[in-house]
């Protein structure tokens, strides 16, 4: 259930909403449709002092975006990398037909 609450200043009007369970706030339809914001868009969140600016995001395909499985991943790689934990391609190739090797061994 959301609770708003319109104040009318000489700027424009301003909504209080209610934030949800998992952090989430809802932008009243009349500022999105002012903004161009649409379901699936993006926005980005910045801090400001002690307020939060969101602006609408150009330009990024869903498709490009990554899952939070996928980031950690990718975090993880980075971690490897600044370690020095890292591979050739042709060491990966030869370790990744090393194991295909073994595989079929296993189930011949």
């Amino acid at each position: 259930m959301s609770t708003k609450a319109t104040t009318i200043t000489k700027r424009a009007a301003t909504v209080i909403s209610r934030i949800g369970r998992r952090r989430q706030v809802v932008i009243p339809e009349e500022i999105c449709e002012a903004l161009g914001l649409h379901e699936g868009g993006f926005v980005e969140v910045t801090r400001a002092g002690k307020s939060a600016v969101i602006k609408p995001v150009r330009g990024v395909d869903a498709d490009d975006t990554l899952s939070s499985e996928e980031a950690a991943l990718v975090r993880s790689g980075e971690r490897q990398l600044a370690r020095g934990e890292s591979l050739t391609l042709d060491e990966l190739d030869r370790s990744l037909d090393r194991k295909a090797r073994k595989r079929r061994r296993k189930t011949a």
